[in-house]
């Protein structure tokens, strides 16, 4: 961060900025118009996903190829966004491609096991140091399983989430995620809030939401739970949120967690969908050496397939191996999505893909931070891995509160509409980040540093 004292940006000069760049936007996705007229006769707010929508229009894609995307108006872009950080190997990577031909020849489906499965197993184990596995088909699948095996193996139903993360779009974590600063509650005593309409207020009170990077904070709202006949079944969590942009866990916070939990009795979940392989090769487990009870994959794993998985101890994973919880689902284990991933784990996402990764990551988040530096902005830029951001905001975040009374959403909305218009393709939302892939390099890094100075030097002009 700077270390003088941030430029006061006029908001009427970022609110120019916006509306010129807003219009430009809208000229070079006309064709993206005329997608969403069409779209909307019989998709429902003419996308698959609330998550794709966008005012006035979303952007529309027709295809990508390892670092590059391009949509229907023919723009292309370096891709930064890579499917909410799904393909950190690349668009239509040659080894997953071959691995998915040879599979399709051979049958794509079985509802039974299959030897890939075993494979992919095996890997995740020695990668997570966690010995047993199952799979899904999405990060929502296997969080929704993972609270249900912690809830059998405890006889609980209280769960515990971190305010601010995201885990899914099932209805016991739809809680306490985006809400007005306001709205939050008292930091020893946060709100639960359902996201949303369709979430019944007897689940939401089944959620209780404890602040980030505060071990000493959700140990006391433990208790009173645990007073109250409420003692948590599971702590949810986030090892590194990624729901606000980037934000790492403090230095010890996640090892004061995992006492925390093994002391009360209570299952530690870690959800790895968005950190995971985007990291490192044994995810935020690996980086940070913090072992939970069960840990949740999906988004990466599966090399553009939809993959998911949780891996476990013996301990934690015995609710499965007995019966007494049945974790089930007729495409779990796909045959297409196991060959997909075994190739990503075994060929594509190796030790030497990691180094590139770190080393691109350090490249780009040490170019944003001089641009900062240069034009003495509010913000920083933070990152691990394949992940990224640079986040508006001259205090330091560290949880939801934090980051709800700090950030400045127009300059993060303007940055997006800088990338959008200059070849970058990035996340939609303010509280996203970048997330690179293998097929990235330096010239990719260096276009998207290029675009925020650019937003720099017009801010400053």
């Amino acid at each position: 961060m700077a270390t003088d004292a941030p430029v006061q940006i006029p908001r009427q000069r970022i609110s120019e900025l916006i509306e010129r760049e807003e219009k430009q936007l809208n000229e070079r996705t006309q064709r993206s118009k005329e997608t969403y007229a069409r779209a909307q006769v019989h998709l429902s707010g003419g996308v698959a996903s609330s998550y794709q929508l966008r005012d006035p229009w979303p952007i529309y894609l027709e295809r990508g190829s390892g670092p590059k995307v391009w949509d229907v108006d023919g723009n292309e872009m370096w891709d930064f966004h890579n499917g909410f950080g799904s393909m950190v190997q690349g668009h239509a990577h040659p080894a997953i491609g071959a691995a998915i031909n040879a599979r399709y020849s051979a049958g794509t489906h079985f509802a039974a096991p299959t030897e890939d499965a075993i494979a992919v197993g095996d890997e995740l184990a020695r990668r997570w140091g966690l010995p047993k596995w199952r799979f899904t088909n999405s990060g929502s699948e296997s969080t929704m399983d993972a609270i249900r095996i912690a809830r059998g193996t405890t006889g609980r139903d209280t769960i515990v989430k971190i305010f601010g993360s995201y885990h899914g779009h099932h209805d016991g974590v739809m809680v306490s995620i985006g809400v007005e600063y306001d709205q939050i509650g008292d930091h020893e005593n946060l709100a639960s809030l359902p996201y949303g309409a369709g979430i019944p207020q007897a689940v939401v009170d089944l959620t209780v939401p404890v602040p980030f990077n505060d071990a000493a904070a959700m140990e006391r709202r433990i208790e009173r739970l645990t007073e109250e006949g409420r003692k948590p079944a599971c702590v949810i969590m986030e090892p590194a949120m990624m729901n606000l942009g980037v934000v790492l866990p403090e230095p010890g916070y996640l090892e004061a967690v995992r006492d925390i939990t093994r002391r009360h009795g209570i299952i530690l979940i870690f959800d790895e969908v968005k950190t995971g392989l985007c990291i490192a090769a044994g995810g935020a487990t690996e980086r940070f050496g913090v072992t939970p009870d069960l840990v949740t994959l999906a988004k990466a794993l599966g090399g553009g397939t939809p993959i998911g998985a949780i891996g476990g101890t013996e301990e934690a994973m015995t609710a499965v191996e007995d019966g007494s919880v049945y974790q089930v689902g007729t495409y779990n284990g796909n045959p297409l999505g196991m060959a997909a991933t075994k190739a990503n784990l075994l060929e594509v996402l190796t030790p030497e893909a990691y180094q590139h990764l770190d080393a691109l990551n350090e490249r780009i988040l040490a170019g944003c931070e001089a641009v900062i530096r240069k034009h003495n902005l509010p913000g920083y830029s933070v990152g691990v891995g394949s992940k990224g951001c640079v986040t508006f905001s001259a205090n330091k975040i560290v949880d939801y509160e934090t980051f709800k009374a700090n950030q400045d959403k127009d300059l993060s909305e303007l940055a997006w509409l800088y990338n959008m218009n200059r070849g970058i393709f990035m996340t939609p939302g303010r509280e996203e980040e970048w997330t690179l892939s293998v097929t990235h390099d330096d010239a990719s890094v260096d276009a998207y540093v290029q675009v925020f100075e650019a937003m720099a030097d017009d801010l400053m002009a």
